[in-house]
């Protein structure tokens, strides 16, 4: 029999179909039994009729119990025979072992830099921006006047490519800043490098094709390939960039950072830029061009990027984790129309969108100018970081040890030693000391070259100066 506890703060209907679904679930109403009728069970309980309605109905649509016009309500004829006691212990469900995954994810922790283990004074981070309030202001202010002049319509399920005013503004600044002249259905927006990357593993490549990608290099392009089943093949990078004649024949896709390779830092030379570019004609392969702060130039303008010179066959990444701050996760891949169109496919089906309040913001930052001052002024920032770096190593001896690289572009520079030298014990020397910097060995997949990669833009010129010269006290 049920029962009201007058003391219970639950609804009695509640406190009613909690006690029959005990009853079903647990046999006490076995498979078949007939209920009383709604009248007269609400008269033994001390109910209305209306309170017993409820509960038959609940028990009803959740399919506990079946009814009939001449039948009445019975349980449902369920099976128990294989239902645990109360008593039983039900363990965890454990999911796969994935080694591949567990593997890619540890190595991406330690290029970050492992830095939940131990926290640094000074931190040589290759991987942040410069952030300010100013910054946040305009940021906010973009936010609030963005969120207050959208309609609703901007908040239905949006286009796969991206928020159109946003790719606008894109199309506007690739234009005018990095002579990129494309339509808007050839721009798709994403939520970073590795989704970007990702994207195109799926959308443009068939599992166990051959990639080819920069070593050392940017990690997350070859762990994302190589979680997407693909052969990775490291290629060498020398002083003139990624030595195109060591590309392996069959390769299908070359994955390439020409305007400041990742880690190393040189810029790739015309001479091998023509011929990437012409083998990728003859051979008929994709070029993934990561244009990643290119924008930060110390000696002339921004290069001219492999895209504009070859659009028929080149995936241009461009994104503004650097230029402004990885926490907004936007950026965007530039490619043919039926290339991009097939990506678009693939991120509607897995994604759907980005969400809108970003794009809206970041569209209003653009068109309203925050954009081009936030970049002219963290131009400037850098540029005296990057005088101060450079400086720093010279005066301190620590370039007539080790061989500086990577000097003209971006925001970050390569220090490298000699194969023999002991990466990791002085890396953790380092950190002793309260400075963190980079191993270049992290950046490796086949190679066996050492050194440090040394990032400046959150590093003040005091900091920067006090941070060379302790590691010129601890190496030389």
């Amino acid at each position: 029999m049920l029962k009201v506890n007058r003391d219970d703060k639950r609804p009695i209907w509640q406190q009613l179909l909690d006690q029959a679904i005990h009853n079903i679930t647990t046999g006490k109403w076995p498979p078949g039994e007939l209920l009383l009728p709604s009248r007269e069970l609400a008269q033994l309980i001390g109910v209305s009729r209306s309170t017993i309605q409820t509960v038959y109905e609940e028990l009803f649509s959740r399919g506990y119990t079946v009814t009939s016009r001449r039948g009445g309500t019975r349980v449902s004829e369920w099976t128990y025979a294989a239902r645990p006691s109360e008593d039983a212990i039900i363990e965890e469900l454990v999911p796969p072992e994935l080694p591949l995954l567990n593997a890619a994810v540890g190595h991406l922790h330690s290029w970050f830099g492992d830095k939940d283990n131990q926290k640094a004074e000074i931190d040589f981070s290759p991987h942040e921006p410069y952030l300010d309030e100013h910054f946040q202001r305009n940021w906010r202010q973009s936010f609030l006047q963005a969120s207050a002049e959208t309609d609703l319509d901007s908040w239905a399920y949006g286009d796969a490519y991206g928020f159109l005013p946003l790719r606008e503004q894109i199309q506007r600044y690739l234009s005018l800043e990095r002579g990129v002249h494309v339509n808007t259905d050839q721009i798709l927006l994403t939520s970073g490098a590795q989704h970007s990357i990702d994207l195109i593993a799926q959308a443009l490549l068939h599992e166990g094709e051959t990639v080819s990608v920069e070593d050392p290099g940017f990690p997350a392009a070859w762990m994302a390939m190589k979680y997407r089943r693909m052969q990775v093949v490291p290629v060498p990078v020398d002083e003139y960039g990624l030595c195109v004649d060591r590309l392996p024949t069959g390769s299908k896709l070359v994955f390439v950072t020409p305007s400041h390779q990742c880690a190393v830092g040189v810029i790739m030379s015309e001479p091998r830029r023509q011929q990437l570019l012409h083998m990728a004609a003859e051979h008929r392969f994709w070029i993934v061009e990561d244009d990643y702060d290119s924008e930060f130039r110390y000696r002339g303008d921004p290069l001219p990027t492999l895209f504009s010179q070859q659009p028929q066959n080149t995936l241009y990444m461009m994104s503004f984790s650097k230029m402004i701050a990885p926490g907004i996760r936007i950026s965007a891949i530039i490619g043919p129309k039926e290339a991009i169109r097939q990506l678009a496919k693939v991120h509607e089906l897995t994604y759907r969108h980005l969400p809108i309040m970003e794009q809206l913001t970041l569209a209003h930052f653009i068109e309203h100018g925050h954009f081009m001052r936030h970049m002219r002024r963290v131009r400037n920032v850098y540029r005296r970081r990057h005088e101060a770096m450079t400086k720093a190593i010279i005066t301190s001896g620590l370039s007539e040890r080790f061989t500086l690289s990577g000097v003209e572009t971006g925001l970050h520079m390569l220090l490298e030693a000699e194969s023999s030298f002991d990466e990791e014990a002085a890396t953790n020397l380092a950190l002793e000391q309260g400075i963190r910097v980079y191993p270049l060995s992290k950046y490796c997949l086949e190679s066996d070259r050492k050194g440090w990669v040394l990032g400046f833009a959150k590093v003040d010129e005091t900091a920067i100066e006090e941070g060379i010269f302790r590691l010129a006290g601890m190496l030389l």
